[in-house]
């Protein structure tokens, strides 16, 4: 029995494992739109830059808004009233920093899912250089299906990427409309302004 693999395998949780928490964390984040008050959904992607001109609007200028309200209830816009305008303004200076959070989270899960997916290509490279030197020997032929696999799969890979690259490219030297050059006209010269008068014969 090799102790060093059952080691190995012990250190490396199966692939399956993986799915299942990640879905878990998926389930707690969606769980938790329950427990944040006043949580909504866009309705578009332009809601959001409709929604930033009032939501800019200096704190004091809401609260003295607010304050007259207070005074006058008839000014309630939309049955809004002081109380609620404050409590809306509260909640959004308490849970910006909660949000600036979760975006930091999305950027730090984004960087360790690619830090993983690198460590995995790289040695799935390595792995393809050293199987395509075996598989040249005849002790490793068995190796030949393998590389030819792995060759037709970083085949489509790179074709992949080049196509993306191409179009790209197109779409840039598409977009860059020709700027049309245009030539000052020639500043005349001193010998030009001035008017040189036509020259005498000589006399006799």
């Amino acid at each position: 029995m090799n102790t060093n693999h059952e080691a190995t395998a012990a250190a490396v949780a199966p692939a399956g494992s993986h799915t299942e928490a990640a879905q878990a964390r998926v389930d707690e984040l969606r769980a938790m739109r329950d427990t944040i008050p006043n949580f909504t959904i866009p309705a578009s992607l332009r809601e959001q830059r409709r929604l930033v001109t009032a939501a800019s609007l200096p704190p004091e200028f809401v609260e003295l808004a607010a304050m007259v309200v207070k005074n006058n209830t008839a000014l309630a816009v939309g049955g809004l009233g002081a109380d609620a305008m404050r409590d809306l303004a509260s909640f959004a200076n308490a849970y910006s920093p909660v949000a600036d959070e979760f975006q930091a989270m999305g950027h730090f899960l984004r960087h360790s899912t690619t830090a993983a997916r690198n460590k995995a290509g790289y040695a799935a490279l390595v792995v393809y250089e050293v199987a395509k030197r075996l598989a040249k020997t005849p002790e490793h032929a068995d190796l030949v299906p393998y590389v030819a696999d792995m060759s037709r799969a970083l085949g489509v890979r790179d074709r992949l990427v080049k196509a993306k690259a191409a179009a790209a490219k197109r779409k840039a030297e598409g977009s860059a409309a020709p700027v049309p050059v245009t030539f000052p006209a020639p500043k005349a010269t001193l010998a030009s302004a001035v008017e040189v008068p036509p020259s005498k014969p000589d006399q006799q």
